[in-house]
């Protein structure tokens, strides 16, 4: 059996326009959508009431690299954000790779007769599903936690 870390988790699906927050079960078996939070200046306050709502064990938070695993714009945004998170909440957060979730989470909208435009209010709260069952999924069949965790002392690499 592997070494499964026992724990609620919030998964974190960082957009441009909104933050998707999904959660899992102490036992890992089953991620839910939490809510949508509206991508402000406020965004990270709101995360930081969910988890002490729920008291995670981590906060996973999707990293958005392309298809060939490089930094993008995005990329660094998520980086930045989960840094504010954990600054803001003391809790672990993990940055795990997120390369299909949102289209994951596009397919399994259309799949179950949502359209694009019914879809866009929850689409970021699937991906954030699809994100934290990959990583408890991770962990479960490797023994080892997904992703790696962020170091809040970094500041972003940005070359302006």
């Amino acid at each position: 059996m592997t070494g499964f870390r026992r724990g609620v988790r919030l998964g974190i699906d960082v957009g441009k326009a909104r933050v998707g927050v999904s959660r899992c079960d102490p036992d890992g078996m089953l991620a839910v959508p939490v809510e949508t939070v509206p991508r402000t200046e406020a965004s990270v306050q709101r995360i930081a009431e969910l988890v002490r709502e729920w008291e995670p064990l981590e906060v996973v938070v999707g990293l958005p690299v392309n298809m060939r695993g490089e930094d993008t714009p995005s990329t660094t945004d998520a980086r930045d954000f989960a840094r504010a998170v954990g600054r803001s909440t003391g809790v672990a957060v993990r940055l795990v790779d997120e390369r299909l979730s949102t289209v994951t989470a596009h397919a399994a909208l259309r799949s179950s007769g949502r359209s694009q435009k019914k879809s866009r209010s929850i689409v970021d709260q699937v991906a954030a599903v699809v994100l934290l069952q990959h990583a408890v999924d991770t962990e479960k069949s490797t023994g080892n936690p997904a992703g790696a965790t962020i170091d809040l002392d970094e500041e972003s690499r940005s070359d302006d």
